[in-house]
């Protein structure tokens, strides 16, 4: 069989690691620590590297507060800045998750992507924006504008969503046809003092399961990088439980950090695999993309009239 010409194709393997630290108070400590972090990933082979949700700050969102709104930068900014001239010094793939400055009074949480000469390709601004107990965030962030992005990295091609994106499987597949090979998670995400030892281990596992089911679903490697630490209130205040993991697209967890403090995961990725698993598991092939016009509606109250199904 005669394969047609594609250019000059990529190495099948690729590394990508992830950042996991805990924050305090004095930024230019969580950037220093990140940067160490971004070193510590570039020495164990990884050429894609992602760090957590909001990194250079305490995560601020567990009370609403307009001083806050002070942490904002641009991009660039000092923490792009920072971590593109790291990129361009490791030949490294960066992903800066930011609070972004937009303009006066427009804010979002967003993830920068950094090329491995240092170029900025581009941002990924978040769509889902949560607001419950301890992560009022519909305060601070103005919702993503930019859609769902892929990013073609000299490393790889990576799709980014940021953690309250990462429980909705719309979001994982519309990166995922834009031909991601790895979908970045970073996250910030933890226990209220109220939760027992049952709630707390339910949380985790559901945490890590829709991901994982992600990865199998779409044939991507996904990667999930949380923060880890007591923040807050030292009598009540979140619990960020860490396990940052790496899944490959069998939803096989083949990396993953400790739940008690800083660490960096690094794991290798395979186009050989994605292939594989695709051509095994053909769920591309066979989505009835002629039945999915109701996802486009909030709810359908009218199911027998809204569905809009074709036979099976």
């Amino acid at each position: 069989m005669t394969v047609p010409a594609t250019g000059n194709p990529r190495p099948d393997s690729f590394r990508i690691g992830l950042v996991q630290m805990p924050c305090g108070g004095d930024t230019e400590a969580n950037r220093r620590a990140a940067l160490d972090g971004i070193r510590a990933a570039a020495r164990l082979g990884a050429g894609i590297i992602c760090l957590q949700e909001l990194f250079a700050s305490p995560y601020f969102c567990q009370t609403e507060d307009a001083r806050c709104f002070d942490l904002a930068e641009g991009i660039p900014g000092r923490s792009t800045e920072l971590c593109a001239a790291l990129a361009r010094e490791l030949g490294v793939v960066v992903v800066a998750p930011v609070f972004e400055r937009r303009a006066a009074g427009l804010y979002h949480n967003t993830a920068a992507v950094i090329d491995a000469g240092g170029e900025l390709l581009g941002q990924y601004r978040k769509l889902h924006v949560p607001d419950d107990p301890q992560y009022f965030e519909k305060f601070y962030f103005t919702p993503g504008d930019l859609g769902y992005r892929v990013f073609d990295t000299r490393a790889g091609r990576i799709g980014v969503l940021i953690c309250w994106d990462q429980w909705y499987p719309e979001a994982a597949r519309l990166t995922a046809l834009q031909g991601a090979e790895v979908i970045f998670y970073p996250s910030a995400i933890g226990w209220l003092s109220a939760d027992d030892e049952e709630e707390r281990r339910a949380q985790h596992a559901a945490w890590q399961t829709v991901q994982r089911s992600h990865a199998i679903a779409n044939g991507v490697y996904v990667a999930a990088v949380n923060r880890v630490g007591h923040e807050g209130d030292p009598n009540g205040g979140l619990r960020f439980w860490g396990r940052s993991f790496i899944c490959d697209p069998a939803g096989r967890v083949v990396a993953e950090a400790a739940g008690d403090g800083a660490d960096v995961v690094v794991a290798e990725c395979s186009r050989t695999l994605i292939e594989r698993q695709r051509r095994d598991w053909p769920f591309l092939r066979d989505r009835r993309i002629d039945t999915y016009a109701p996802l486009s509606r909030r709810f359908l109250d009218d199911p027998a009239g809204d569905s809009g199904a074709g036979g099976g």
